[in-house]
């Protein structure tokens, strides 16, 4: 690990053969864009979101004098040309004119070319994150697409979080976006790629 060089995602101090960012970083990256895609996927619940009511888990809302909108402006925005499918192949053609590469061709509906774009995205994923220059601006908006399409779907869960054992013995709960941590033992420091790579704290037998 070379302390000078650090992530451009994060913090954190790069292995030898981590160009700019860290495996934590990329592979966050990748997470967010497959949870965009499939059938079951955020996008895909988008639809299932435009109505009013349809969101899970609010509260119903009555004795308003106008008439509510026959659609969701959140979801829709989202959903429609001009939302996540346009951002990611915005993106996409930028990478295709970085590399040298033809345009990409997107075909079927929106759906098929949210596949499309993410699976390409997800291909071209270790070279841009070892070479582009704006990985990190990339990093910061899949995750933000990523956190509307929870938001407007009703389907933000709280992060999960797991359990990763400091130098000095002393359990800490992490999740897999956090910031850093700081252990209340000895005050070791950790930023968010160190804090993933510590090792797993085992569990106690009841």
């Amino acid at each position: 690990m070379d302390a000078a060089r650090t992530c451009i995602v994060c913090p954190a101090a790069l292995y030898d053969d981590e160009p700019q960012t860290c495996r934590p970083c990329t592979d966050r990256v990748a997470a967010n864009l497959a949870a965009l895609a499939g059938p079951e996927g955020l996008y895909a619940r988008l639809s299932a979101s435009l109505h009013p009511g349809s969101r899970t888990g609010g509260p119903a809302v009555s004795g308003s004098r106008t008439a509510p909108l026959p659609v969701r402006l959140d979801p829709l925005s989202l959903a429609a040309r001009g939302g996540v499918v346009t951002i990611l192949q915005t993106w996409l053609v930028d990478w295709h004119e970085t590399l040298g590469y033809t345009h990409p061709r997107w075909e079927g509906g929106l759906q098929q070319q949210l596949d499309q774009v993410v699976s390409r995205l997800r291909n071209l994923l270790p070279w841009a994150a070892a070479e582009h220059g704006a990985f990190d601006e990339f990093s910061r908006e899949i995750q933000q697409l990523r956190r509307q399409c929870e938001a407007a779907t009703g389907g933000e869960k709280p992060a999960r979080r797991i359990g990763v054992t400091c130098g000095c013995g002393q359990t800490l709960r992490v999740t897999l976006d956090t910031a850093g941590v700081r252990c209340p033992a000895c005050s070791a420091q950790y930023g968010h790629s160190e804090a993933l790579r510590l090792p797993l704290a085992e569990r106690r037998a009841a």
